[in-house]
């Protein structure tokens, strides 16, 4: 383990609480062809499954209007947590540039990497530009996750414990990793 080594860890947990509900179906559908090469029959029977899906809801004996899901995949079906992480899966590319390491399983993502207490002020930097990057990813493919985006912890023995928590919001400049080391 890298304690054992000497060396500290910083996990970084993503907030994608509502991920499976900013799914875009169109972006996904195009993500199965060029990415993973689905076509033809298949990629229609994905289309078909995703397509003219509707919601209302009943109280008291009164219906709602019905709205159609353009975007969304079901949390609890079979095959809503796939293509959830079908849909992500160039977020690992993006995190692997800076040499961070990622951990996902549908919407529980964590990044993390471990260090020398020599080396917290460039890791927390190189840790704080994929964090942004991952906040611009999320945009452009029409995720958000709210202001908050992720959760950064300094896990080590207690001897190296300086400042356990931080947190990252999409509004702060990137100095507010800062608040984690000592310059």
């Amino acid at each position: 383990m890298a304690v054992d080594r000497g060396q500290m860890s910083v996990l970084c947990l993503l907030d994608l609480s509502a991920a499976f509900d900013t799914v875009d179906h169109e972006l996904l559908l195009q993500r199965l062809e060029r990415q993973f090469g689905l076509c033809g029959t298949v990629l229609q029977w994905v289309r078909s499954y995703l397509s003219g899906r509707t919601f209302r809801v009943v109280y008291s004996d009164v219906m709602s209007f019905i709205v159609y899901v353009m975007c969304s995949v079901l949390q609890g079906s079979v095959l809503g947590p796939p293509f959830f992480i079908l849909y992500m899966a160039d977020l690992a590319d993006r995190v692997a540039k800076y040499n961070v390491s990622l951990h996902a399983y549908a919407d529980d993502t964590q990044l993390y990497l471990h260090l020398r207490r020599n080396e917290i002020a460039s890791s927390v930097d190189t840790l704080e530009c994929c964090v942004m990057d991952i906040g611009h990813w999320m945009s452009a493919n029409r995720n958000s996750s709210g202001d908050e985006i992720a959760n950064v912890n300094v896990l080590t023995t207690i001897s190296h414990t300086r400042r356990p928590t931080s947190k990252y919001r999409k509004r702060d400049k990137p100095t507010s990793f800062n608040k984690l080391v000592d310059r």
